[in-house]
């Protein structure tokens, strides 16, 4: 009793064909990899001052400490 109600629909036409790519000369791509190469050389900069991964700290943690109560 569903279609009684709901008309069929008309098949949807196919979509239109995907544009072309923009052309791209070897100096340009030669230009955007040395962009890139830059940008990733100055992110790198600040991983080395993070001490802890995703986890927590990557180093055990020193849990033992001597106290001098009991020497």
């Amino acid at each position: 009793m569903g279609s009684l109600f709901k008309p069929k629909m008309p098949p949807l036409p196919p979509p239109p064909p995907a544009p072309e790519p923009p052309k791209v000369s070897d100096e340009e791509k030669a230009r955007i990899a040395a962009e890139q190469a830059e940008r990733e050389r100055r992110r790198k900069g600040r991983k080395s001052t993070i001490l802890t991964g995703p986890l927590g700290p990557e180093e055990e943690a020193d849990v033992e400490k001597k106290t001098l109560l009991g020497s």
